[in-house]
């Protein structure tokens, strides 16, 4: 995955969505990032995304999310990336 900035990700987000509430997305994101951190798993067992699942609003990892299993292209909030941890 690619590291991101909560706010950087929220600009990118903002780009495609004007109506995007940034503080109540940004709340989200550090709620399930912390969940992350903290071990949070999806239903098969995988650590979550932190950024689907705050999206979401499920503990999912990408794949299940997704459907898809290649995230190399995909973001991951770069205060819980596993080259951070």
């Amino acid at each position: 995955m690619i590291p991101i900035s909560i706010e950087e990700l929220l600009e990118k987000m903002a780009k495609d969505n004007s109506a995007l509430n940034k503080r109540e997305t940004k709340e989200r994101m550090l709620v399930f990032a912390e969940r992350k951190k903290k071990g949070a798993r999806c239903l098969c067992g995988q650590s979550i995304w932190a950024i689907g699942s705050a999206l979401s609003g499920f503990d999912m990892c990408f794949p299940c999310l997704m459907g898809e299993d290649d995230d190399k292209q995909e973001y991951e909030l770069d205060i819980v990336c596993e080259t951070n941890s």
